[in-house]
């Protein structure tokens, strides 16, 4: 094992420890692992945690392996440590990238060595709405509202009475967004 892919491996460890990782990785490289539709990604980004279902998370010498939900169905990806060129925490918002496994089309745009300032997760990845002004304060998307019960009918000996005919369910106010 390499000396950067052994720090890739550290960094990824670590941010598990924390909680969940997003790993940053160039879909095209041999020996990856994912749905048809994203191999021709240069930047793709999933998350990886010990918590996902099923947790059958596994790094070791060669890579990342996880089965991941993709539009609800599940696929087994492979990652090698050469596919994947930054590793994030999403607990402490460290972003680690490794500039020799970029793509090409990344490493021409950053012409100047990294610095820092540039190791941590830019805030547009951490808290999108802070990324743009906002001018009018948001509208709540619900409206909570106290709800009051009736009382029950009480009977002769003091308890109260269930009603009489169960009432069908309504029909649920909430609804699937895809």
């Amino acid at each position: 094992m390499t000396e950067r892919t052994d720090e890739k491996k550290t960094r990824l460890l670590a941010a598990l420890e924390q909680g969940q990782a997003q790993l940053h990785l160039d879909a095209r490289r041999p020996g990856v692992m994912v749905p048809e539709q994203f191999r021709t990604e240069a930047h793709l980004v999933l998350n990886v945690s010990y918590r996902f279902d099923p947790p059958d998370l596994t790094v070791n010498d060669w890579g990342v392996r996880q089965t991941l939900s993709f539009n609800r169905k599940r696929f087994a990806v492979g990652l090698p440590w050469s596919s994947i060129y930054a590793v994030a925490s999403l607990v402490t918002n460290e972003l680690f990238m490794f500039r020799d496994d970029l793509p090409e089309e990344f490493a021409e745009a950053l012409s100047e060595p990294i610095t820092e300032a540039d190791l941590k997760v830019p805030s547009a990845v951490t808290a999108p709405a802070a990324a743009q002004p906002v001018t009018e304060p948001a509208r709540p998307r619900a409206v909570l509202r106290e709800v009051v019960l009736e009382p029950r009918p009480e009977s002769e000996d003091g308890a109260s009475e269930p009603p009489s005919e169960p009432t069908p369910p309504k029909r649920g106010h909430l609804r699937v967004v895809k």
